[in-house]
């Protein structure tokens, strides 16, 4: 079995060398809505997701730290695990993603998306899909209460595994996509 080792550094370690070294490369593994909302400048958006190893390889110049964000760290770690496993040893996790980032006070470029935060989508979704079987259960038949069994026994693997497969089906919807245009706004900071 292949063992990773990843290596990580803080937001603010980070942004020392920032400040140091504009050349570096920031690779965020977020989905386009919450990129949009808010993200580190000069960071290059490749959704988890639609992350082609081969492709990302083909453009990176080889001994150069690749510095990976996602929101909070578990989506970034598992880009980090892709790449790695092809060789890539370049990478480099950043601890809490830009959740810590803005947590500790570093500039972020602020955009605009009309679009709900996924996660929130997810609550709405799970909320009202459960109160629905609930009350279909209560008075038409007790077999809607597999409705609110199906999704608590998702809300569970999604909180013991941190992936979530109504988020993937949710993030894929056409309000949640942006045009290509906003997809890479800060490739020249």
């Amino acid at each position: 079995m292949l063992q990773i080792k990843t290596k990580s550094i803080s937001p603010t370690a980070l942004s020392a060398i920032l400040g140091t070294d504009n050349a570096l490369e920031l690779l965020d593994v977020r989905m386009p809505p919450e990129y949009a909302t808010a993200h580190v400048p000069g960071a290059r958006l490749i959704p988890l997701n639609e992350l082609r190893v081969e492709a990302f390889l083909a453009q990176h110049k080889p001994g150069t730290p690749v510095y990976v964000f996602c929101q909070s760290g578990t989506r970034a770690s598992k880009a980090i695990e892709q790449l790695e496993g092809t060789g890539c040893d370049d990478c480099v996790l950043v601890e809490g993603g830009t959740q810590a980032w803005m947590d500790a006070g570093l500039p972020v470029h602020r955009g605009t998306s009309s679009a709900l935060p996924l996660i929130r989508q997810v609550q709405i979704s799970v909320g009202s899909l459960t109160a629905v079987g609930a009350i279909l259960a209560l008075a038409v038949s007790p077999w809607f209460a597999v409705l609110p069994l199906f999704l608590g026994c998702g809300l569970f693997y999604a909180g013991a595994t941190g992936s979530c497969a109504l988020m993937s089906l949710i993030a894929k919807m056409p309000w949640n996509r942006l045009k290509k245009s906003c997809t890479y706004c800060c490739a020249s900071e």
